[in-house]
């Protein structure tokens, strides 16, 4: 509305003065070297004028023009960008199928003009290395890496977990160690290094995480306690491996009291006291956890134990026979127990006991061997043929024995 309302008085303007300028319209000489321009002032002005009207012509005509290409680059690029949308989401129904050649072939293509090429090149690192091509996969991690910038959390994750799918576990701890300290309760740093420490046996390292797993709030009160059973276990092995049986006595007796009534723990320190032919403790071991537990675990471990003191390993079995008289391996631990002190008759009954409640070739072969000792050789062969046939009607039958 302004610009018309100047118009206006430029209009009213030229009709007051252009009459009284008629005939007085001046003169004006331009003098170059090489010619002369004369023109009167009105002229002047009217060149200056058609002058302006053809650089605002211009300029409009470079407008448009820019507009048009703008738009027309706008155009291509949001044709591109939704081509690289269909093509990532063509790539994630191939990554459900499994189809990672696929995957690779489409992310990668899609990569630079995607919404989050960090994300598809991450994701096409994975779909090489399902592929077991390790080139490539390297290749989409650098490219990765460049997009990342600062922000190399991701990318970092994705090359610990791609190096331990390669089995390059030195490489894998030495990721997950520097990812531990930018990250210590990321779950899949976690995660990664709980099997990263568990297959190099690092096992001080796992126990060290545990606090961290529990805060996280990523696994639960189970979870955790078995990763920390386990990285006993391991810690178990290894001392008992490397330095023997006498530092496994020392190792066990420092143990938390928690641990040492565990029975999983109970049941490998008293196997490898066994295998070091420490029986000593592993009679202690296994006494002691049958008082708190009664794992049958640990009742499958006395016959294996060589004693001078029968007599205390029979007083803790006849309490416990006491509170369940029925329970089969317990008589059947009782019988292997009497057969090594020969006391015959005694053995018969714990075994005719525990085949009572169920059949076990071990228990009937066992009690074939007792009566043969007291000469009772048709219920011995008896024995024997009734076991055979157990055996034949039920192949896949299996026994509590390992």
């Amino acid at each position: 509305m302004f610009k018309v309302f100047i118009l206006f008085l430029i209009l009213i303007a030229g009709i007051i003065v252009g009459p009284l300028m008629a005939g007085h319209q001046g003169y004006v000489l331009i003098q170059t070297n090489n010619f002369d321009i004369e023109t009167s002032v009105t002229g002047l002005i009217i060149i200056f004028l058609v002058l302006q009207a053809v650089l605002m012509l211009l300029g409009w005509c470079w407008r448009r023009l820019k507009s048009g290409s703008s738009r027309t680059l706008g155009w291509f690029g949001g044709h591109k960008r939704n081509r690289a949308r269909a093509l990532t989401n063509d790539a994630l129904l191939k990554l459900a199928e499994g189809d990672f050649r696929q995957v690779e072939k489409l992310l990668s293509r899609s990569a630079d003009n995607a919404e989050q090429p960090l994300v598809n090149y991450l994701l096409a690192a994975e779909a090489a290395q399902q592929r077991s091509d390790n080139l490539r996969a390297n290749q989409y991690l650098e490219r990765a890496s460049e997009l990342a910038g600062r922000h190399q959390l991701p990318v970092d994750i994705t090359r610990a977990r791609i190096l331990l799918s390669r089995d390059e576990i030195p490489a894998a701890r030495t990721a997950i160690d520097n990812l531990l300290e930018v990250a210590p309760r990321h779950p899949e740093v976690l995660r990664l290094a709980e099997q990263v420490y568990a297959r190099s046996g690092a096992w001080k390292s796992l126990i060290a995480i545990l606090p961290q797993m529990k805060k996280s709030g990523e696994f639960t009160d189970e979870q955790v306690e078995q990763t920390e059973i386990r990285a006993w276990l391991g810690m178990m092995q290894q001392v008992a491996d490397q330095d023997g049986s006498d530092a496994l006595r020392h190792w066990w007796k420092n143990l938390s009291r928690h641990l040492r009534h565990n029975p999983e723990m109970a049941v490998a320190a008293a196997q490898h006291f066994i295998a070091g032919d420490d029986m000593a403790d592993a009679e202690a071991v296994v006494l002691d956890g049958l008082k708190r537990q009664k794992d049958q675990r640990l009742l499958m471990l006395l016959p294996q134990i060589r004693t001078d003191n029968p007599k205390a390993i029979r007083k803790v079995l006849n309490q416990m026979q006491k509170e369940d008289a029925d329970q089969p391996l317990l008589n059947s631990t009782l019988g292997q127990l009497a057969m090594q002190e020969t006391r015959w008759e005694d053995a018969e009954k714990y075994f005719k006991s525990a085949l009572s409640a169920r059949q076990d070739t071990h228990d009937a072969a066992w009690l074939a061997d007792v009566l043969d000792k007291q000469k009772k050789y048709e219920e011995s062969a008896m024995i024997r043929r009734n076991a055979l046939l157990n055996t034949l009607t039920l192949p896949d039958e299996k026994t509590p024995r390992e």
